[in-house]
């Protein structure tokens, strides 16, 4: 059994990271390396802070993790030292754990018993342990490919190689379908490739895991658009069901906020696309923050991912807006009762390496120069109401007091309002819903007979891990009307699931 005063004896350990001025010097990732007898030694540490409660609040997809990881049996794996089981374990709930150990916020962590009181210490470092079980698990060779052993004979078209369409992928291919993934960009990946800076997942560790995937039977077409390049009659006809994972990438402008044509301002995903490209090899980007003044508009994950690139590409001041109030440091119980989502100041590794944040303001209006260029943002103290009549946001000024501040670059980012208008769409006669994104039935199935959405495309912007669980479910939906019999594959979530912890 687990060790019940295991958080009585040690004390929560964040992974180390390396010194600002090493890490904003280049685009490696932002943690430490350990070396493997001193890593190991923390981890399991940590690990042994797990309880193995009764009722596992951390692994629920209602109140913790989507993907309904096996977080007890795996902390106690880790803390007897059993690391190849424990990897077992962790991979036959999540595909890519490598992926959600570096990139979820880990709802799991704020569904955690010991997230109930302060006197706990914190919860368990879940996060780090996965990651750590899944470096060890390739490190050592124990993930290998695992392709199907029988055939059945059944094509499926998967359009979009984000976390959701490479997780349908890769269970459908193990299932013994012919799976082709098809990806408009010239590389795969979706966001984790062009969205996920370099800093926060190398892209090595994409790679090798889109390796496993062709070695086991999973067939990729890159440069292809379908609806343009390959036509809607035309997949039909060469799959027997199609999954679209084509994202939710439609994202939210600010054009009424009078200067937004100016030269200089973009949409966040505009800046982070060529940063990644640049670092692929691509050459230089096209929207550099090196000796500029930046405001980034925003407060959440695509923010932080703009202001660490900017941090990296040597920007002169980055100075980060939310229009909401600074939430409080620690959990507020009576505002968020726990298992839910606390409401706290989320801090990321970029938020350590400089940078100004601003809450409660609102940018007014633009200023640009003579020649059509950004130079100046004008701001407002404002605060955020509901309309009792349409329960829309309304953002109210609360002065008449404007500031000005010097701003060369601008980043949107303001979130994102559902799937992309695209011939695909059009082709399958599928419209998004008024919230941008496509509806399903109970079993992953839109009104296009045969055609299944999944992960960001049919929940709107959200977590790599509820990417992953999507996928994964969508795929046993699939199977299912592929052989007409119950699938064997796992479904974590339903479509009409919708979380406790993170929306």
């Amino acid at each position: 059994m687990a060790d019940p005063k295991g958080f009585l004896s040690h004390a929560r350990q964040e992974s180390a990271k390396r010194p600002v001025a090493e890490r904003i010097g280049d685009w490696g990732e932002v943690y430490a390396t350990v070396p493997a007898a001193e890593r190991g030694h923390q981890v399991r540490t940590q690990a042994s802070r797990c309880m193995d409660c009764g009722i596992p609040f951390c692994h629920s997809p209602a109140t913790g993790c989507p993907l309904g990881n096996l977080i007890p049996e795996w902390n106690d794996l880790v803390r007897r030292d059993n690391w190849a089981q424990a990897g077992d374990r962790l991979h036959a709930t999540n595909n890519f754990p490598e992926f959600t150990g570096r990139l979820c916020p880990a709802p799991c962590e704020s569904a955690c018993v010991l997230s109930a009181t302060p006197r706990a210490g914190g919860p368990v470092t879940i996060k780090r342990v996965e990651q750590t079980i899944a470096d060890v698990s390739w490190e050592t060779g124990l993930v290998r490919p695992r392709p199907a052993t029988v055939a059945s004979g059944k094509r499926v078209g998967v359009v979009g190689s984000g976390p959701a369409g490479l997780a349908a992928a890769q269970q459908l291919t193990r299932a013994g379908h012919d799976v082709v993934v098809y990806e408009r960009d010239d590389r795969l990946g979706g966001l984790l490739r062009y969205g996920i800076p370099e800093f926060k997942m190398e892209k090595k560790v994409l790679d090798r895991r889109l390796a496993q995937l062709r070695a086991e039977g999973t067939e990729f077409v890159t440069g292809c658009e379908v609806g343009v390049d390959l036509t809607t009659d035309q997949l039909r006809a060469g799959h027997d069901a199609i999954v679209l994972a084509v994202g939710a990438l439609r994202g939210r402008d600010a054009s009424d906020i009078p200067g937004r044509q100016l030269a200089g301002v973009h949409l966040a995903m505009e800046h982070l696309v060529r940063a990644n490209r640049a670092c692929e090899g691509d050459g230089p980007t096209e929207i550099d923050a090196a000796g500029r003044h930046v405001v980034i508009i925003g407060g959440g994950d695509t923010a932080a991912d703009c202001l660490g690139t900017a941090h990296r590409q040597r920007a002169a001041s980055v100075v980060q807006l939310d229009q909401y109030p600074r939430p409080p440091s620690e959990r507020d119980f009576s505002l968020s009762p726990w298992p839910t989502w606390p409401l706290v100041l989320r801090n990321y590794p970029a938020h350590d390496e400089g940078g100004e944040r601003r809450f409660a303001v609102a940018v007014q209006r633009f200023v640009g120069d003579a020649e059509g260029a950004v130079r100046a943002v004008e701001l407002r103290r404002v605060r955020v109401e509901r309309d009792p009549a349409t329960s829309r946001r309304v953002v109210l000024p609360v002065s008449d007091e404007v500031e000005t501040i010097p701003a060369d670059l601008v980043l949107l980012a303001i979130g994102f309002e559902g799937v992309e208008r695209m011939p695909l769409l059009d082709g399958l006669d599928l419209s998004p819903s008024g919230r941008g994104t496509l509806s399903v039935s109970s079993n992953w199935q839109t009104t296009a007979p045969g055609v299944f959405a999944c992960g960001d495309a049919h929940r709107g912007a959200s977590l790599v891990v509820w990417a992953i669980a999507e996928g994964r479910s969508a795929a046993n939906a699939v199977d299912e009307f592929l052989t007409g019999a119950a699938s064997e594959l796992p479904a974590p979530v339903r479509p009409n699931l919708l979380p406790l912890a993170v929306t």
